[in-house]
């Protein structure tokens, strides 16, 4: 990406995206049921021909050294967001079936989804390549830490239904193309390439029909409510702000700029569906997702304008 105005003005057609699923939405031309049918389609065909067609270039160990860089923020940036939410519902006085919900909404960003259409705005398939490799150590982690926190039993973390997940599928298959010595036929690749790019337009129209259910009640709760402002401030702003150390090492920019901005995700909506689950309070699960996502609008510019800054 050559300049913070080109990227702040790809910002703006993702927003404009967003407010046409919230128009369409509002309006009726996307049912009730619209919002499942979209998150089935993206998770289940567009975003895995996404990876797979990103995935399809040539090994290198230039490559290899990336995949290192990025991992290792990753484990590093996870681990630390799992402590800092312990810490945070400890200080709390959240009630019982509040302070699961509390944590998850700290932990995980929402990096499936508007994780890959900003990535993409930023330095297009190699974006997603990175986020795609940024990304394996968190899907592992929301599909088993992520149901433990809300139902605290190991016994119920199904590893079938991790291992098969079309996230985990498709980043391992994608990676074994990528390090062995083949290349997918130019009709397969083709076809990935025009299925997998609809991820970016049909995730923002996911985020616009999102805040279209919202009641509006339901906003006055969420703005009298200070904890959601400080997991937001948390989610948003503080946990990818812990990879500025990182501005002293030799990492690249198009490293740092994807690790930076994909920590700081709004809260994942995949919390919402586990609080509804194991009976936790889902009202609080989605106020905290619609307040992280309506933020983020400011916060990912805020975010590429510090790295930039710090790195030119």
């Amino acid at each position: 990406m050559g300049s913070a105005s080109a990227f702040f003005q790809e910002m703006l057609v993702l927003y404009g995206i967003a407010l046409l699923g919230f128009v369409v939405r509002k309006i009726g031309v996307l049912k009730e049921n619209a919002n499942d049918v979209l998150t089935q389609l993206i998770l289940y065909i567009t975003l895995p021909a996404l990876i797979l067609f990103s995935l399809d270039i040539s090994f290198s160990s230039a490559m290899v050294k990336e995949f290192i860089w990025l991992v290792s923020m990753s484990v590093y940036v996870l681990i630390a967001s799992i402590f800092l939410a312990i810490w945070m519902k400890r200080g709390s006085q959240l009630p019982k079936k509040q302070k699961s919900v509390y944590e998850g909404l700290i932990i995980f960003g929402n990096q499936g989804f508007i994780g890959y259409a900003v990535s993409f705005i930023l330095l297009g398939e190699q974006g997603i390549v990175y986020l795609t490799m940024f990304n394996l150590c968190y899907l592992i982690l929301i599909w088993t830490y992520g149901i433990y926190l809300f139902s605290r039993d190991m016994d119920t973390i199904n590893w079938k239904i991790i291992l098969l997940n079309p996230g985990i599928l498709s980043t391992l298959t994608g990676l074994v193309i990528f390090l062995l010595p083949i290349s997918l036929p130019d009709m397969i690749s083709e076809g990935l390439e025009s299925i997998g790019k609809m991820t970016i337009p049909l995730s923002m129209m996911l985020i616009g029909c999102l805040i279209a259910d919202v009641k509006y009640k339901d906003l006055f709760l969420l703005f009298k409510n200070t904890y959601l402002w400080k997991l937001a401030i948390v989610r948003l702003i503080l946990i990818p702000l812990l990879f500025l150390p990182f501005v002293a090492l030799p990492v690249s920019f198009p490293i740092l700029v994807i690790a930076v901005i994909v920590s700081g995700m709004p809260s994942a909506p995949t919390i919402s569906l586990y609080s509804q689950k194991y009976g936790a309070d889902t009202l609080f699960a989605s106020l905290g997702v619609l307040l992280t996502t309506l933020l983020c609008i400011f916060t990912i510019p805020f975010l590429y304008f510090v790295v930039n800054l710090l790195m030119n």
